[in-house]
């Protein structure tokens, strides 16, 4: 389940690296009446004429064939004519038409393409956008065209600059992409060279692509050059997701005012959670220069932090007056540090020599040729972690567990929370921070957290010991084991994350069931936390009520097993009785309070003849009947086994947003109702993509491309791998879900792709070493002619004799405390 859990969260992480889906159908084949037909209707299509096809052809068709689905999205049908069936007449009997691609728009020729510059999807896809878009998509080569826009664009329209060198390529995809999504709202300028480039300071010879952000729009309110739009520069590689961010972090406000204390103000919110804040302090006698002076410094930190100007008027602020500005650092605990600077320039320093040291580090990476392999590692954790490989954490605020001090320092302690792990593993190592992390939080009190590094104590790992060991042998890495004296161990079994895992510990704190021997203790259980740290969250609770001892034991068990996950508690006697009679309900009976069902009747559970039957009454009970999915949910709703029904929506601009977003999920909610028993093969589920931004990279992986939102998808079928999407353009109402389900059963329905293989092949040929050792010892080696079989023999023979003669050696090897597992 643990690795389950890791393989889920980086397939999740990882799926943004794909760009196209499978598709299952042939490239389209128009007769020259059909060809005629679309062309009168006035669509776009993108065609090619085919004669005879050379080996060259062939694979253009291929890279034709998967841009079908992308372009489709944007209103383009794509096929193929075949000239040998029948003549079209102007495309047909030329034999420039061989090495050409056609665009028509409006019921004409629109442009035609070499099949030079459309050789592979990325380019067949960008260059017919960007032909769409060449009223919307501008292109400068010199400075004075630049300003030119600019002043056009002044008090009407930010723009969107971006810089590629050359057409046709990935990055020219995702510029295209989003120029079709975003046209209307920026003004976006492609350059690929030229003059223009000194002006933004670009070295023609660089490789990287670049985007620019121009501020035009609210030009006269700027406190810089009335001539030039101030611009800022994307620091993150151009892909269609990292420029999508930065639009939207140009969207932020210039500076915040706030009446808090910096400790007491929120991180950032979504889309802004992985931006640093900085804090500067106000008086009221310089209120206005200290908002003068804090739009000047947000306007240099654009792109880089958010600013906030904190008003010291404010009873709540209780920052001392020694300290004139702070920050927080994203994926830091939410900690500030606060500072004393004699120059706000410190501050720009402070994320500029940040970022010029990341620079650095990947220059080095990239200039360093031992690491060449290395640098094609597709493994994100395993390349994180090599790269940080000199930087081993402080681990000073966790116990090293050997197989010296194992039962000791477990006997001592209430509560140990041990890491098994792999110091060459890399997701042990990426985990390891974490662990270390959630020590430093949970110092001083009464869980020991300790690690065993299982490379170095093999014996313990693998549970070999003179003394009895709570758990089985540790097979897969990281492991974490909740241990408690003269108790089994409890695994966890939960996301390899700091948060989850420090709510289950808070959660593992609490006896399970908690006795409840009085009504205050009932109402405390059913409405408060047990530890501050879980302030805010709602954890789901779980109550057994027995008039006797009878079902008592089974409920224990259970409850044990749920330790960590949930809040379970325990009453008996006369209490139970009272408790059930007041709730009109009989005895004995297990109460389920959901964390997403507030303020309504628990479920009520009949007692089961077995731990295991109760346990899986209880989780079907927790079960949201149209849940919203998240990273971290994910893993335990895909291990049902059903097919998803999966919606994606967007994120609300606006209270009209916001109420068509609950539209669809309650129409969503009517699918599973009416749908009644035929709904039962699937969980109906939705994706925010405003809260859960990484769904942006799934749906994208499923389809090829970003479709209209919403989007309603059928995915993780149990016979396949196939992938259904419901008609973009029809709107999702139940009735016509359930009978677009009905046709998929019937087979009436065609897949709009299919799921990457679950495969991990090496990441490179020096790592595969099964090949390696299949190369070493040949089938050959294996067949042997019977006088060689009896030579061996009688070589064996001599060999035993030998071991015979050291058996006193070989005992001193097994007794080694470090030998393999």
């Amino acid at each position: 389940m643990m690795w389950m859990c890791v393989a889920v969260f980086l397939l999740w992480l990882r799926s943004g690296g794909c760009t196209e889906k499978a598709n299952t159908s042939e490239l389209i084949e128009y007769t020259a009446a059909d060809f005629y037909e679309k062309l009168h209707s006035g669509k776009m299509m993108f065609i090619y004429f085919e004669h005879q096809v050379s080996p060259t052809i062939s694979l253009f068709l291929l890279e034709l064939e998967k841009s079908a689905d992308a372009l489709q999205d944007y209103g383009v049908l794509v096929g193929k004519v075949n000239c040998d069936k029948k003549l079209v007449q102007a495309y047909c009997t030329q034999e420039r038409e061989r090495h050409t691609a056609f665009l028509f728009r409006g019921g004409k020729e629109f442009l035609g393409f070499d099949l030079d510059t459309v050789f592979d999807v990325n380019s067949i896809v960008s260059e017919v956008l960007f032909a769409i878009l060449r009223e919307e998509v501008k292109y400068v080569h010199t400075d004075t065209d630049l300003l030119a826009m600019e002043k056009a664009a002044r008090g009407k329209k930010d723009i969107v600059l971006g810089y590629v060198r050359s057409l046709g390529t990935q990055e020219h995809r995702s510029m295209m992409e989003t120029a079709y999504v975003y046209g209307s709202k920026y003004q976006f300028i492609l350059i690929t060279g030229g003059p223009v480039l000194k002006h933004l300071g670009v070295d023609e010879s660089s490789p990287s692509s670049q985007v620019w952000f121009l501020h035009c729009r609210v030009h006269s309110k700027l406190p810089l050059s009335p001539e030039r739009c101030p611009l800022t520069r994307m620091r993150k590689p151009l892909s269609t997701l990292s420029l999508h961010s930065f639009l939207q972090l140009m969207e932020a406000p210039l500076v915040s005012e706030v009446y808090d204390d910096p400790s007491s103000v929120q991180p950032p919110q979504f889309p802004y959670q992985q931006t640093p804040q900085v804090f500067l302090f106000s008086r009221p006698v310089t209120k206005q220069q200290d908002l003068d002076t804090a739009t000047a410094l947000a306007w240099r930190l654009r792109g880089l932090a958010l600013l906030l100007l904190v008003h010291r008027q404010s009873p709540a602020v209780k920052t001392p007056d020694e300290y004139n500005a702070a920050y927080r650092l994203p994926e830091k605990s939410s900690e500030v540090k606060y500072l004393t600077l004699n120059d706000h320039d410190e501050v720009l320093e402070l994320f500029t020599n940040q970022e010029k040291e990341e620079e650095d580090d990947e220059g080095w990476l990239e200039d360093d040729e031992v690491d060449s392999h290395f640098a094609k590692l597709d493994d994100e954790i395993a390349a994180s972690v090599y790269e940080n490989r000199g930087n081993l954490p402080d681990m000073d605020s966790i116990t090293q567990l050997t197989s010296d001090n194992f039962h000791t320092a477990v006997s001592h302690s209430s509560l140990t929370v041990a890491l098994f792990y792999l110091k060459w593993d890399a997701v042990s190592m990426a985990f390891l921070s974490s662990f270390i992390e959630i020590a430093e939080r949970l110092e001083g009190s009464e869980v020991q957290m300790s690690a065993v590094d299982c490379g170095e104590w093999t014996d313990l790992c693998a549970a070999q010991s003179s003394l009895p060991i709570p758990f089985q042998p540790i097979t897969a890495f990281p492991c974490v084991l909740l241990l408690r004296p003269k108790e089994p161990a409890q695994i966890y079994r939960g996301m390899l994350g700091s948060e989850a895992l420090h709510r289950f510990i808070l959660l593992s704190l609490q006896a399970s069931p908690v006795l409840l021997s009085t009504k205050e203790e009932v109402t405390s259980f059913l409405q408060e936390v047990p530890h501050p740290e879980l302030a805010g969250y709602h954890p789901d609770r779980v109550m057994g009520l027995f008039k006797t001892h009878t079902g008592v034991s089974l409920f224990t068990e259970a409850a044990k097993s749920l330790r960590g996950e949930m809040l379970t508690g325990l009453l008996t006697n006369g209490l139970a009785e009272k408790w059930a009679a007041e709730h009109s309900m009989e005895l004995p009976a297990v109460l389920v309070f959901p964390s997403w069902r507030a303020h309504t009747p628990p479920s009520t559970l009949p007692v089961s003849p077995s731990s295991e039957e109760l346990l899986t009454h209880i989780h079907s009970a927790l079960l949201h009947p149209l849940p919203e999915l998240t990273v971290e949910n994910l893993p335990s709703f895909l291990s049902l086994g059903k097919a998803l029904l999966l919606l994606f929506v967007g994120e609300e601009e606006d209270e009209i947003g916001r109420k068509q977003n609950q539209a669809l999920v309650e129409e969503m909610r009517g699918v599973v109702e009416v749908g009644g028993g035929r709904m039962e093969q699937y969980l109906a589920c939705w994706i925010h993509l405003g809260r859960t931004p990484a769904g942006m990279s799934v749906l994208g992986s499923y389809l090829g491309s970003m479709p209209p939102l919403p989007a309603l998808v059928l995915t993780h079928l149990p016979s396949g791998d196939e992938i259904y999407q419901f008609p973009p353009n029809t709107p999702i109402v139940a009735s016509s879900v359930l009978q677009w389900l009905q046709r998929i059963q019937g087979g009436a329905v065609s897949a709009a792709g299919m799921l990457g293989e679950d495969s991990w092949p090496p990441a490179v040929e020096f790592l595969d070493f099964l090949k390696i050792m299949d190369i070493q010892e040949p089938d050959s080696a294996q067949q042997q002619t019977p006088e060689e079989e009896e030579e061996e023999e009688e070589e064996e023979d001599s060999k035993e004799e030998d071991v015979n003669d050291s058996s006193s050696h070989s005992d001193t090897f097994h007794n080694n405390p470090h030998s393999e597992l």
